[in-house]
């Protein structure tokens, strides 16, 4: 489904990431493992099309994206990637639900059919008490999954999550792993995602890792 072949990521002279190879298969659940500094944030920004590789290139259902316009990839991924984050960036003026309502809004879908279905996400996730909150008046765990809710809403193929667990508590933490889990069984999606905690890697069917922009055997 995704490909890397020999794919780097400079910035000046300083490379990120250095000639990397990789593959994801239609869902599979992987994980990169590395500490701060390793380069894979970076890199998953660049297999969700949020960046573009120096060299190498990047094939989505092999399509190659460095041959797609802005606007193409933004379409891309509106439709068929969802991201999460580690700081939620949820729009503070926002409610709970509309914050999950943006990506349809975005598309031009009826407030209406927003509406239902952002609040079925929400009460899927466990917050259908939480409809009507805003982000200050909501946990750290409950704002990561409004955000999750969020990223799920044009119903994804991959679920791209970039140290999702790294600003929550140890509770939390392990709830929101647990949901990654529940999420890619229920909907089957194919789930790539990017941390430095290893007792979070170890639970994943395939996790690679990495350091200083390359693979770690």
């Amino acid at each position: 489904m995704i490909r890397a072949e020999a794919v780097t990521k400079k910035y000046g002279k300083l490379e990120i990431i250095k000639g990397l190879h990789f593959e994801v298969l239609s869902g599979e659940a992987v994980c990169i493992l590395g500490a701060s500094g390793a380069g894979k944030s970076t890199f998953l920004h660049l297999l969700g099309s949020l960046d573009r590789p120096t060299s190498g290139r990047i094939l989505w259902n092999h399509m190659d994206l460095a041959q797609m316009s802005e606007e193409e990839l933004a379409h891309l991924r509106s439709r068929e990637m969802g991201f999460v984050f580690q700081f939620h960036h949820l729009l503070p003026e926002f409610t709970a639900l509309e914050n999950v309502m943006i990506p349809g809004r975005l598309l031009g879908r009826p407030p209406s059919a927003l509406e239902e279905r952002a609040k079925a996400l929400l009460d899927d996730l466990g917050l259908a008490q939480r409809f009507h909150h805003y982000p200050s008046e909501l946990s750290g765990g409950e704002q990561q999954r409004v955000a999750i809710a969020r990223a799920l809403f044009n119903e994804p193929k991959v679920l791209f999550a970039d140290e999702p667990t790294g600003n929550l508590d140890s509770e939390n933490s392990q709830r929101i792993q647990e949901l990654f889990f529940k999420l890619k069984k229920e909907r089957g999606l194919t789930l790539v995602v990017v941390t430095h905690d290893a007792q979070f890697a170890r639970k994943f069917p395939r996790s690679v890792q990495m350091a200083d922009g390359q693979w770690v055997f």
